[in-house]
């Protein structure tokens, strides 16, 4: 069984918002790794984003890892327990989220996009929805795992990409909670990486790829150097990431 040997996290409300609608969370005790990027605004998104977090950790830490567990929204037997489970708390969170905005008007629904992941034996499962980003560095090669579901899919080319990561999908956006499930397995040196688009969205793969091969900086520094690079190129936005070295 592989084990995370070290993880970083970071989030901030980025050099303009006063407000920060991200969020980002390692829970090491049940092996859960969780990532934010809120929408609707100032005390809107940052709400729904705690209200979701809170109910993924509550919910999920009551059956993940359980087999006798009742999934109540969702059960696929391609998936592991712990998969099962965590993407069951992603649709009572949506649910929760949804019930709250039919209640307000429109300028006050809020929601958020969201990478979920479940670490069970060697096998880490993820469950996204919105314009969250995940890469995965193995034996010096990065790939893109988790691609944000935005506008940028519909774009004919890749100039401004930072103008369209428009979430497609999210908690909270539509009636149904729309999610993109993929397990990998976890071998012993892949660095995991989970990103809001304050950071993906101006900064190239390569970039990305150059940070991480950087032997001066330790994944704190990284993490530091690319938001850096981000805002240097005029982010405005709220910014999280999450490295998870194993």
């Amino acid at each position: 069984m592989v084990k995370l040997r070290s993880y970083s996290v970071y989030t901030n409300q980025g050099p303009y918002l006063q407000i920060n609608e991200d969020d980002a969370v390692v829970d090491l005790k049940n092996k859960l790794f969780l990532i934010f990027d809120g929408f609707g605004g100032s005390n809107i998104g940052d709400a729904a984003v705690a209200k979701i977090k809170d109910t993924i950790l509550k919910f999920y830490t009551k059956i993940g890892g359980d087999p006798d567990s009742t999934f109540p929204f969702y059960y696929s037997h391609k998936y592991l327990i712990e998969g099962n489970a965590l993407v069951n708390s992603m649709h009572l969170a949506h649910s929760m989220i949804k019930n709250d905005n039919q209640e307000k008007g429109l300028s006050n629904r809020g929601g958020a996009s969201c990478i979920a992941a479940t670490l069970a034996d060697s096998i880490l499962t993820m469950s996204s929805t919105g314009n969250c980003s995940a890469f995965l560095f193995r034996r010096g090669k990065l790939d893109n795992i988790v691609r944000p579901d935005s506008l940028e899919s519909l774009s004919e080319d890749n100039y401004d990409t930072q103008f369209r990561t428009t979430p497609m999908s999210g908690f909270g956006l539509f009636d149904d909670l729309h999610l993109n499930v993929k397990e990998f397995k976890v071998m012993s040196g892949d660095l995991f990486i989970f990103m809001t688009d304050g950071v993906y969205s101006r900064v190239t793969h390569k970039e990305i790829k150059h940070t991480i091969e950087r032997q001066d900086l330790d994944d704190n520094g990284k993490i530091k150097e690319l938001t850096k690079l981000s805002n240097q190129r005029g982010n405005l936005d709220n910014q999280s990431t999450i490295f998870l070295q194993f």
